[in-house]
C-alpha cells in the first residue's frame, strides 16, 4: 500500500523535470529563431569583421588648374607603409625598428612602439618619396606592408599659395580652395580588405579583396598663371623696396568680376605648409580689414553723381582744413591748401575737404545706400573660406562728424576684395559683380560637369555716372596724385590712398601707414581693374602714389599686353581733353600785366579783383592743379583807409601764421579777427567772397598737429 505514493511522486517529478526540459528546448528555439532571422546579419558581419581588415585607400584629388588648363595641383601615387604587429617576428622587433629608422629618419623607439602594439593594423609611415620606399621594400620585413595612396603636389611651388590652401595627410583640404570646393576634389576612397585567422594573423595565401578608389573632380580657376606671375614678380620688388609687414596686389575682370591675379606675401610653400608659420597661410585679402583711406573717394564720387548731389563743374574751396560738429578735419596739403577748385580738380587733388562737404550734403540716407549697395558691411561671397564682412558705423549712432570722415575713407574698415569688388561696378557700368576664383568643374576623365558663369549680385550705379567717374579719374592719373601710375598706351585711371593705421584703444598711428593704389585701365573699355596695397612700409616713402602706383603702373602694362589689349597711342585718347589741367604758377608780388598774360598762356582766365598794378594775393594758391578754362583770381594792392561805397574781396588767408594775416590787414578796409594760434585753417566768408568795406572776416587758427589728420594721400 505504501509504494503507489512514491511511484507518484516520481511520476510528478519526471512530469516537471521533462517540463523544465522542454522549456529549455523551446527558450533555445526561440532564441535560435531570434539570431537566425533578426540577429544573423549583424552577427554575419562581427564574423566577417573578426575575419578581415579594412585599410581605406585614399582617391586621387581633382587637379586644380588656371583658366588655361595650366596645372597649379596635382595628385602623384606614393606608397604608404604599414605593419601587422602579430606577424612581426618575435625578438627581431628592435632590429626591424633600427632598420627602419635609419631610412626614415623617424626615432628607432617611435618605430619599436608602433610595431609591438597589441592590434592588427599601425601606419609606420605615409606617403614616403621614391628612394626611401624602394629601400623598403628590398627589406621585404616579414609583418611591414606597403599601400598606394596619392600625395598632394604643387608645382608650382609658392605661386598662389594664400588661394590654393593645402591638404592634410588624410588627404582633406585645410585651407583655400582645397578647403571649399573639398567635398568636389576628394573623389571617393577605396578599400584593401585583408583575411585574419583566428590568431589575429594575416593568412598568407588569403584572397584580397580590393575596391578601388574613384578620383575627384577637377577645377579651372579664373586665374591666369602668367598674370598671377607677373603680380608675384612685382610685388616681390616692392617688399625688397619697401620692406612692409605684408603687401599684396589684386587683378579682376570688371565686367565679370573673375579674378586673374591675387599675390600676397609673405607666403608659403604648400608643399611644406607645415614649414611655415601659421600666419603665412592667411589669405588677407580677403578676411583682414583696414581703413581705406582715399580709395574710398571713389565710392563717395560715384554716389553724390549718381544723385546729382555735385557736378564735375561745381565750385569748392579748401583752405586746409574743415570745421564739422564734433572736430575739425584737415587736408592732406595742410601748408600749402588747394584754394578754389572745381569737383573735378578736387578730385584730382584728392582734397579731403571737398569730400567731407560732398559726403556732408548728401546726408545719412544717401550715403548708406551707397555704402549698403556697393557691398560694405557684407561678405563677397567669394568661394574662399575666412571670408570678413568688414565694419560699418551703425546708422544709427552716425554723427556728423562719422559721416565726415567716412567721406575721406576712415571710420569705416573694409576688406581688399570688398573695395575691389565695388571698384569694379564703378568701371563697368554699374553693376555689382560676385567675385569668382572658380570658372569650370570637370570629371576625372576631362568633361565639363559645371561652368560657373558671372553674376549679377545689383546695379549701384547708372552706365552714364560710371564713364563720368572714369573720365575724372582718368585725369588723377595723367595730371593728379596718380601719375606714377600712368601707363604708356593706354588711357589709365584710379586713385591713390595713404591711410592711417589705428592705434590698438583708438585713434591714428603717426608713423604707420597702409599706402595703397586701385586703378582701371583702358578708362574707355575696362579690360582689368587692380588694388594693390602695403601694409606699413618701413623704407622709403609711405605714400600710395609713391609705393602702390609704380607697381599698378607694371602689373597693367604687361598684363594688358600680355592680353593683347590694342594700345592707343593718339595723344587726345590718352587723356581727357575736356578734363585737362594745368598747373597755376605763383603770381604775388608779380606786376598785374605780366601776371595776367602768364595766366591766359597757360589756356586760364584772369580775374582781376581791385584797383592796383601789383598782384598781392591769388586764388588759387601757386602749385595747384587746375582745369584750363577756368579763373585765376589775381588781388591788387586796395590801401586800407580809402574810402569805397564798393564791396570788396575777401583775401585768401588758409594756411597762413598770424603775423602774415596781420600784414595783410593793415593794407585792406575790412575788420579782421584772428581766433587761436598757429596757421590759418579756415575763414568766414571763404576767399574771394565780395564783402562790404569794415566788415568782419574771422580767421580761424590751429596749431600744427590735428588729431582729425588724413595722412598725404599721395
Amino acid at each position: 500500500m505504501r509504494q503507489q505514493p512514491i511511484k507518484n511522486k516520481t511520476k510528478r517529478r519526471i512530469q516537471i523535470i521533462l517540463i523544465l526540459v522542454s522549456m529549455a528546448f523551446a527558450g533555445l528555439f526561440c532564441r535560435l529563431i531570434w539570431i537566425q532571422l533578426f540577429k544573423g546579419e549583424e552577427l554575419q558581419k562581427m564574423a566577417y569583421e573578426s575575419r578581415f581588415r579594412d585599410v581605406e585607400i585614399e582617391a586621387k584629388r581633382g587637379v586644380i588648374s588656371d583658366r588655361k588648363g595650366r596645372p597649379l595641383a596635382i595628385s602623384i601615387t606614393t606608397d604608404s607603409f604599414y605593419a601587422n604587429p602579430p606577424q612581426i617576428e618575435e625578438g627581431q622587433e628592435a632590429e626591424i625598428a633600427a632598420q627602419l629608422s635609419a631610412i626614415l629618419g623617424i626615432s628607432q623607439t617611435e618605430i619599436l612602439n608602433q610595431i609591438t602594439k597589441e592590434q592588427a593594423f599601425v601606419w609606420i609611415q605615409r606617403k614616403v618619396d621614391k628612394d626611401k620606399a624602394e629601400a623598403i621594400k628590398k627589406l621585404d620585413i616579414k609583418g611591414v606592408h606597403s599601400v598606394e595612396e596619392p600625395e598632394r603636389v604643387y608645382p608650382k611651388g609658392t605661386l598662389l599659395a594664400n588661394v590654393l590652401g593645402f591638404v592634410g595627410m588624410d588627404n582633406n583640404g585645410l585651407n583655400g580652395v582645397e578647403a571649399s570646393y573639398d567635398k568636389v576634389l576628394s573623389g571617393t576612397p577605396g578599400t584593401l580588405m585583408v583575411e585574419y585567422d583566428s590568431k589575429n594573423q594575416r593568412i598568407p595565401e588569403a584572397t584580397q579583396k580590393y575596391i578601388a578608389p574613384e578620383d575627384g573632380s577637377s577645377l579651372a580657376l579664373t586665374i591666369d598663371e602668367t598674370i598671377q606671375y607677373i603680380a608675384e614678380r612685382e610685388l616681390k620688388k616692392m617688399v625688397e623696396t619697401s620692406q612692409p609687414d605684408r603687401a599684396g596686389i589684386l587683378v579682376m575682370e570688371p565686367k565679370t568680376g573673375r579674378i586673374l591675379a591675387m599675390a600676397e606675401s609673405p607666403t608659403f610653400d604648400p608643399n611644406a605648409y607645415n614649414e611655415y608659420d601659421e600666419n603665412t597661410w592667411k589669405n588677407f585679402l580677403i578676411s583682414d580689414v583696414y581703413e581705406p583711406g582715399s580709395t574710398f573717394k571713389t565710392v563717395v564720387m560715384s554716389g553724390a553723381l549718381e544723385e546729382g548731389v555735385v557736378r564735375l563743374q561745381d565750385s569748392f574751396y579748401c583752405g586746409g582744413a574743415i570745421k564739422v560738429k564734433g572736430g575739425t578735419i584737415r587736408c592732406w596739403r595742410t601748408g600749402h591748401p588747394h584754394g578754389n577748385e572745381s569737383f573735378a580738380e578736387g578730385v584730382q587733388n584728392s582734397c579731403n575737404p571737398v569730400f567731407v562737404t560732398i559726403g556732408l550734403k548728401m546726408g545719412q540716407e544717401l550715403f548708406y545706400k551707397y555704402l549698403n549697395g556697393f557691398g560694405f558691411g557684407q561678405k563677397t561671397g567669394i568661394d574662399l573660406p575666412g571670408e570678413g564682412t568688414g565694419l560699418v558705423v551703425s546708422k544709427d549712432r552716425c554723427t556728423e562728424l562719422d559721416l565726415a570722415t567716412m567721406s575721406i575713407g576712415q571710420a569705416n574698415a573694409v576688406t581688399p576684395i570688398q573695395l575691389l569688388t565695388a571698384f569694379c561696378a564703378i568701371s563697368n557700368g554699374g553693376n555689382l559683380m560676385k567675385p569668382q576664383i572658380v570658372q569650370e568643374i570637370r570629371d576625372a576623365s576631362g568633361n565639363v560637369i559645371e561652368t560657373i558663369e558671372p553674376e549679377v549680385v545689383r546695379k549701384v550705379i547708372s552706365s552714364e555716372t560710371s564713364k563720368t567717374v572714369m573720365t575724372v579719374l582718368e585725369t588723377v592719373v595723367s595730371q593728379g596724385t596718380g601719375k606714377t601710375a600712368y601707363t604708356e598706351g593706354y588711357r589709365a585711371g584710379g586713385k591713390t590712398g595713404t591711410a592711417q593705421k589705428i592705434i590698438p584703444g583708438g585713434g591714428y598711428s603717426a608713423t604707420d601707414f597702409i599706402p595703397s593704389f586701385m586703378g582701371v585701365a583702358p578708362t574707355n573699355d575696362p579690360q582689368i581693374v587692380c588694388l594693390v596695397i602695403a601694409d606699413n612700409p618701413k623704407v622709403g616713402p609711405h605714400t600710395g602714389s609713391a609705393v602702390c602706383a609704380p607697381v599698378f603702373h607694371a602689373v597693367v602694362r604687361d598684363t594688358l599686353s600680355y592680353l593683347k589689349v590694342p594700345t592707343q597711342v593718339i595723344p587726345e585718347q590718352v587723356s581727357a581733353s575736356s578734363l585737362q589741367s594745368v598747373l597755376v604758377p605763383a603770381q604775388v608780388g608779380k606786376e598785374l600785366a605780366a601776371a595776367v598774360s602768364e595766366i591766359e598762356q597757360l589756356g586760364l582766365k584772369a580775374s582781376v579783383i581791385g584797383e592796383g598794378t601789383q598782384v598781392i594775393a591769388q586764388l588759387p594758391l601757386a602749385d595747384t592743379q587746375m582745369l584750363k578754362g577756368n579763373s585765376v583770381v589775381l588781388y591788387t594792392h586796395m590801401p586800407k583807409n580809402a574810402v569805397t561805397s564798393e564791396q570788396i574781396p575777401v583775401p585768401e588767408l588758409t594756411g597762413k601764421t598770424k603775423d602774415e594775416i596781420l600784414k595783410i590787414a593793415q593794407d585792406m578796409n575790412l575788420d579782421f579777427e584772428v581766433i587761436g594760434e598757429g596757421i590759418a585753417m579756415y575763414q568766414d566768408p571763404a576767399p574771394g567772397t565780395m564783402t562790404a568795406a569794415g566788415s568782419k572776416v574771422s580767421v580761424h587758427l590751429e596749431e600744427e598737429k590735428d588729431p582729425m589728420n588724413d595722412p598725404l594721400d599721395p
